[in-house]
């Protein structure tokens, strides 16, 4: 998965109960496809429908940033992916069409990562604008399972203890290791589980360790931060949440 992606490098401070009475065969087979794991990948597949890209005008030299739909013609994105927003008039892409969009909110990388963006709801395809897209409302914990989201497709990852990461970019607390494989800036964080939307990409993590072959420093990536849901909630506007 490619996309820009901003780094924070270790530098100074820059449930319904079911009674089963009986199962037929059938029915364990029907429970069987539930629960299998090729299932839980389709699963995690239908969650790319919210991905979509953002084209700024005209397009970035670094490629398509990505953004998450979140229902009522309302897309949230990395601030520093949509760029200056007066300047850069950024489009929604989807499935190769571009959609013109309103500012709502924009942040800014340094303080919150994140832009608001609307688009016409009766211009969107109806397999999305139909669709509604809830924030978790726990917090992320360590070790919970969870899927990065683009238009290209989904990963599996996991979140990452800020414990592990260097001293002075702690805050930056909600994060997943995976780097490598997962997708960048604007990209959808989502609940493996639950599958509501976690938390929005904004950065990578990286820290220079000494190469002992060589002798030499050398940048290494080594988390991914993501602005976490209760951030973007109260980042919308009272009216649109």
């Amino acid at each position: 998965m490619r996309s820009h992606l901003k780094t924070a490098s270790f530098l100074p401070e820059r449930d319904c109960r079911l009674k089963l009475v009986r199962l037929s065969h059938l029915a364990i087979a029907l429970l069987w496809v539930t629960i299998s794991p090729a299932n839980a990948e389709s699963t995690d597949d239908s969650l790319v429908v919210y991905a979509v890209n953002i084209h700024r005008t005209p397009m970035q030299s670094w490629g398509p940033g990505y953004g998450i739909y979140l229902g009522r013609g309302l897309f949230i994105t990395a601030a520093h992916v949509a760029g200056h927003t007066w300047f850069t008039r950024q489009k929604v892409a989807i499935a190769g069409t571009e959609y013109p969009t309103n500012v709502i909110k924009a942040g800014n990388f340094e303080t919150i990562d994140l832009t608001l963006l609307s688009v016409d709801e009766t211009r969107l395809p109806v397999r999305l604008a139909l669709r509604r897209n809830p924030l978790c409302a726990q917090p992320p914990r360590p070790g919970q399972p969870v899927i990065p989201v683009v238009p290209e497709g989904t990963a599996r990852s996991r979140i990452m203890s800020p414990q592990r990461l260097p001293l002075n970019v702690r805050k930056f607390d909600t994060v997943i290791s995976d780097v490598a494989e997962t997708g960048n800036s604007g990209s959808g964080v989502f609940d493996a589980e639950k599958k509501c939307l976690l938390g929005i990409m904004s950065r990578k993590i990286s820290e220079y360790r000494t190469d002992k072959s060589t002798g030499k420093r050398v940048l290494y990536d080594i988390a991914k931060y993501f602005v976490p849901a209760s951030v973007i909630g109260q980042f919308i506007p009272a009216e649109l949440r």
